[in-house]
């Protein structure tokens, strides 16, 4: 089968979204995604995108355009101490696609990204438990750092502080 990896575009962003839907289900978190299709097309295509992705697509076998097996989708991160770097906020591959070699297409694309943009790293998180992906990582040599705790707060109009 033949894999096409390509920048995302606007037309995607239902597909990206099922497939969000279907990575927050593997996380073990399926009623977490609440972004709206909406918020989540304008977020990438507005003048000044706060994100951006490439896709894994191929062929429809049934005819009619092409099929997303899965895709990659980051941001800008801003470092005091280091400067501009590229945040992988999600990287998936449909479940019955992974094996084939996929995910190294999308992360090797990143690379590529990260290289013409004079990004200076590539950050992103990976479950402790998701040994798969860590054994994915583990190829780029990648570095894992435990001494870093997420925090996070949710700030709505209604919060009290």
């Amino acid at each position: 089968m033949k894999i096409n990896i390509r920048r995302a575009v606007k037309e995607d962003c239902p597909r990206l979204l099922e497939l969000v839907q279907e990575l927050a289900t593997y996380e073990r978190a399926p009623n977490e995604v609440t972004v709206t299709l909406e918020h989540f097309t304008e977020s990438g295509f507005r003048e000044r995108p706060v994100w951006w992705a490439f896709v894994a697509a191929s062929p429809n076998p049934s005819g009619g355009g092409e099929q997303i097996h899965g895709f990659a989708l980051y941001y800008i991160r801003y470092s005091t101490w280091k400067g501009q770097a590229m945040y992988l906020e999600d990287i998936l591959i449909t479940n019955e696609m992974r094996g084939k070699g996929i995910g190294k297409l999308l992360f090797d694309r990143l690379i590529e990204e990260a290289r013409e943009k004079k990004f200076n790293r590539i950050i992103w998180q990976v479950l402790d438990w998701n040994e798969p992906a860590i054994d994915f990582y583990k190829k780029y040599n990648a570095e894992f750092d435990s001494g870093w705790l997420n925090c996070s707060i949710y700030v709505t109009s209604a919060q009290n502080t």
